[in-house]
């Protein structure tokens, strides 16, 4: 079942979590916009309100959430009702894909890649931003999880966790980006980006679909 109730029941507490750490939330914009290809048809898998999807003119998402899709129309993104391990899309559909802090909501990783596979043409990128496991932050995360509205369901991955999975689903040639090298409240400025992980919490992985999946 979809992890929706918090981001149905709390959505203005979503939405002010942006306006109260927007250096937090230009960081992590910076570095996945560093990944972005430079044209083709994307998609945001679990699109939310389009935070992302929006300033980075991603014109479709997908997204289980309704309050979600109806905040998301405010940047006219064509929302698709739906779940990542069952997308109600055509195969090879997209030139790239982006999934943003989804991952920890879904219940099978794995699935939701191989979705994602299917729905991408060949050699088009899967865009993967969360936050890592092991980092400082995912620490915190995991942590205080069962007092927080939003994770207190989540599953949280590390980088190596998230290769595996990706690997297995049929994506490979990574390329791994980081960024938020501070607590949350210290961030008073946007923060670099740096190649690999290990130093920053929020990482961004972009790997490349191959013809066949693995394992299946």
């Amino acid at each position: 079942m979809p992890r929706i109730q918090a981001f149905e029941d709390y959505t203005e507490d979503y939405e002010t979590w942006f306006d109260r750490h927007p250096f937090v939330y230009q960081s992590e914009l910076q570095a996945i916009r560093k990944m972005m290809p430079e044209y083709g048809a994307g998609i945001e898998i679990g699109a939310g309100s389009g935070r992302f999807a929006g300033p980075l003119n991603i014109t479709y998402g997908v997204e289980p959430s309704p309050k979600m899709c109806q905040l998301a129309k405010q940047y006219r993104i064509n929302m698709i009702r739906g779940i990542a391990e069952s997308l109600p899309i055509r195969e090879s559909r997209f030139d790239f894909a982006l999934m943003v802090t989804a991952i920890c909501f879904v219940d099978s990783a794995v699935e939701a890649f191989r979705e994602i596979h299917r729905i991408l043409r060949p050699k088009s990128p899967l865009i993967l931003g969360f936050v890592d496991k092991r980092s400082p932050l995912g620490r915190r995360y995991e942590r205080n999880r069962t007092q927080s509205r939003f994770y207190r369901e989540a599953t949280f991955y590390s980088v190596d966790e998230a290769l595996h999975l990706l690997s297995d689903s049929g994506f490979h040639s990574h390329e791994i980006l980081q960024t938020l090298f501070k607590s949350l409240d210290r961030i008073n400025h946007v923060e670099p980006v740096l190649p690999g992980y290990g130093q920053g919490s929020f990482v961004v992985i972009k790997s490349i679909k191959t013809h066949q999946q693995e394992n299946q």
